[in-house]
C-alpha cells in the first residue's frame, strides 16, 4: 500500500512537472510571438514614416498621405496592444490629428512640376522611395484599405512618376557622358530612355515630347559621331599622303 501510494506521488509529480514545463513553454511562445510582432510592427511604421517624408517632396495625391499616416496609426495601435506606453499612445492621438487635417479631396500636384534632385545619391533616394510607395499602396490594396478605383489612380500616378524619374535621371546622365566626351554611354542612356518612354501605356503628352526629345538628342549625337569620324579619316589621310610624300619626295644632298 505505501509503495503504490509512493508510485501514485511520483507520478503525479512527474505530471505537475511535465505540466509546469508545458504552461511556461506556451508562456514563452507567446512571449516570444509578441515580441517578433512588435518588431514587425516597428519596422512597417519606421519605414511608412520615411516614405512620408519623402512623399511630402514630391507631387503626390493628399489621399496617398492620408493613406500612409493611417498606415503608421494602425502600426502604432498593434504595437500598443502588445506593448501599451505612454509615447505610442501620444504619437497615436498626434497621427489622429494630423489626419484630420488632410484634405483627400485636394487635387494632385501637377507632375510637370517635377524638378529631378541634383546629386546622384539624392536621385538613387527618390528613386527607391517612388518604388516603395507603389509597395506601400498595393499592400494597403491587398487589405482592403483603398477603394479599387482609388487604387488604380493612385498606382497611375506613381508609375508615370516613377518613369519621369527615370528618364529624367538617363537624360542627365546622357547629358554628362556627352560633356565627357563619352559618346557610347550617351548612347546607352538616351536609346534606354527612348524604350522606357515607349513601353508606358498609355503614351501622355510628356511620354510624347519627351521621347521626340530624346530622338532629336540621339540623332544630333549620330550625326556628330559621323562628323568626327569623317575629320578623323580625312586627318588620317592627310598625314598618309605626307608620309609618302616625304618617303618619294628627292633625297637632300649633303
Amino acid at each position: 500500500m505505501t509503495y503504490t501510494i509512493i508510485i501514485i506521488l511520483i507520478a503525479f509529480l512527474i505530471v505537475c512537472g511535465i505540466g509546469a514545463t508545458a504552461i511556461q513553454q506556451n508562456n514563452e511562445r507567446k512571449a516570444n510571438e509578441k515580441r517578433e510582432e512588435v518588431s514587425k510592427q516597428r519596422t512597417i511604421y519606421e519605414e511608412t514614416e520615411e516614405s512620408i517624408v519623402a512623399a511630402l517632396q514630391m507631387p503626390v495625391s493628399q489621399l496617398l498621405i492620408a493613406l500612409m499616416r493611417k498606415r503608421s496609426m494602425n502600426c502604432l495601435k498593434s504595437i500598443y496592444e502588445h506593448a501599451p506606453t505612454p509615447d505610442i499612445k501620444a504619437k497615436i492621438s498626434e497621427i489622429k490629428k494630423i489626419i484630420g487635417t488632410i484634405d483627400i479631396a485636394q487635387p494632385a500636384p501637377d507632375q510637370n512640376s517635377f524638378v529631378l534632385p541634383k546629386t546622384d545619391k539624392v536621385i538613387i533616394k527618390y528613386i527607391q522611395a517612388v518604388k516603395k510607395l507603389r509597395v506601400i499602396l498595393r499592400s494597403e490594396h491587398t487589405k482592403g484599405n483603398i477603394a479599387g478605383q482609388q487604387f488604380v489612380t493612385e498606382e497611375k500616378a506613381l508609375a508615370s512618376l516613377q518613369l519621369r524619374v527615370n528618364v529624367e535621371t538617363l537624360h542627365k546622365r546622357a547629358v554628362d557622358a556627352i560633356a565627357n566626351n563619352m559618346q557610347g554611354s550617351a548612347r546607352q542612356y538616351i536609346e534606354k530612355g527612348i524604350n522606357a518612354l515607349k513601353n508606358h501605356k498609355p503614351p501622355s503628352e510628356y511620354t510624347e515630347t519627351r521621347q521626340s526629345q530624346l530622338e532629336d538628342m540621339l540623332n544630333g549625337l549620330e550625326m556628330n559621331v559621323r562628323d568626327n569620324n569623317l575629320k578623323q579619316i580625312m586627318a588620317d589621310k592627310e598625314k598618309e599622303s605626307k608620309e609618302i610624300e616625304s618617303l618619294f619626295a628627292p633625297k637632300k644632298k649633303w
